[in-house]
């Protein structure tokens, strides 16, 4: 087979968000790259939204030809609890594996963690299917469910570090989406390990846009703003948000804006209200294809982790939105993505956990507009560089034909 014949990829993710619904759109994008170079894509995917818990699209082709989705039965009460995530993500593991089973003449299986349960069945798969595995690593799972609390039970914590072992020894290829992963995986046996990092499509977002329409229907005028958009869950830290809008409550010229949905979400609203926090804002969670509008009305954005020592591993998808954007990042994340940041003059780094010197940082980019600005814009610049998606689009499918060729070929 020649590197220009099509492959069939069959990609097991749970929370795959297509660019009409809201979340992280990196294997949308993707895959949209994929079938525009002539390969076909199959996606198994949950009915249930990761990010609300609700019912989402419907199998279909997701407007792209040769882009096809099922939906693999899954247990709803995703956000109950702990016990209700797991026997969602155990029953959305099995049924896709049976719905694998139905797809025909598969080249490569790429199977996403997180949940790590679903790499089990893409591996599965790949090997009764006679094709390629590809894991794919977006966070280090069960280590940060361990360092959360979410994780206690040492029997359950054994049987995932041993699922994770296994898997990370029998992939044909291990993708990171961040450098910091790489040391974690080679401790436990993982080899093969190619980085292909989170970024942002730089052409859906424009760095000169102002937002007006999105301020003026949110009454925002005249306002800086700083914008967070992403989950509310228990790893994303807004109660400090909170703390510091309730610090900056004096400045009626600022406004937080916190946009997005999670477990956590009726929580911190609750909490909101009682702070009685005239300048902090929910919005519900936007897709995509909306997100260019909302990030164009802010003055600054927010990525925010709780200050444990493995969040230092990632590289959170929302910091390359805000860069394409052309937007500073208010950074309350140390580690590899602190590193981006500064290199690229982005935005400003604020330790994590510290809701007074959030709330400084703020004060101080919003005093100096011009400088603001200017990180915006050397944010866009990097990523531009070194972050584009179409780019790394490019590297994926270079990688998964190296990868599929010769198993295409028998």
């Amino acid at each position: 087979m020649s590197t220009k014949e099509s492959l069939h990829i069959l990609l097991i993710h749970q929370a795959f968000v297509s660019l009409n619904e809201a979340g992280g759109t990196r294997h949308a994008e993707l895959a949209n790259h994929l079938v525009s170079q002539g390969h076909r894509v199959t996606v198994i995917a949950s009915p249930i939204s990761y990010l609300t818990g609700k019912e989402q699209a419907a199998n279909g082709s997701d407007e792209v030809e040769g882009l096809t989705i099922l939906r693999a039965r899954s247990y709803r009460g995703l956000h109950r609890s702990f016990v209700h995530r797991m026997l969602n993500f155990i029953t959305f593991t099995l049924s896709a594996f049976f719905l694998g089973l139905r797809v025909r003449r598969v080249d490569l299986v790429w199977g996403s963690s997180p949940p790590i349960f679903q790499a089990f069945s893409a591996w599965l798969l790949a090997r009764l299917k006679g094709a390629a595995f590809l894991f794919e690593v977006r966070d280090l799972w069960p280590a940060f469910a361990v360092a959360v609390g979410v994780l206690r039970n040492p029997l359950l914590i054994s049987a995932s570090e041993w699922l994770e072992r296994f898997l990370y020894r029998r992939a044909d290829q291990i993708v990171i989406n961040s450098p910091g992963f790489r040391e974690h995986i080679s401790s436990r046996d993982g080899a093969h390990i190619e980085l292909l990092p989170n970024g942002a499509d730089a052409i859906m977002f424009d760095p000169q846009a102002k937002g007006k329409a999105f301020r003026q229907a949110h009454n925002l005028q005249e306002k800086f703003v700083v914008l967070y958009a992403g989950a509310h869950g228990l790893s994303n830290d807004l109660g400090v948000v909170l703390q510091s809008a309730a610090l900056l409550s004096g400045q009626p010229e600022i406004a937080i804006l916190l946009l997005g949905d999670g477990k956590d979400k009726p929580d911190l609203i609750q909490q909101a209200k009682e702070l009685e926090l005239s300048n902090l804002h929910f919005l519900d969670p936007l897709p995509k294809a909306d997100m260019a509008e909302a990030l164009a009305a802010a003055d600054a954005c927010l990525a925010i982790l709780k200050p444990i020592d493995l969040y230092a591993t990632v590289y959170p998808n929302k910091v390359f939105d805000y860069m394409a954007a052309g937007r500073p990042v208010l950074l309350a994340i140390d580690g590899v993505i602190r590193t981006v940041v500064e290199e690229a003059d982005a935005g400003v780094f604020v330790p994590p956990g510290d809701p007074a010197a959030l709330a400084a940082a703020i004060q101080k980019l919003a005093s100096d507009p011009r400088r603001s600005a200017r990180m915006g814009l050397a944010g866009r610049a990097h990523l531009e560089t070194h972050f584009n998606r179409p780019k790394l689009a490019g590297d994926m499918e270079k990688l998964i034909i190296r990868l599929a060729t010769p198993k295409a070929d028998m």
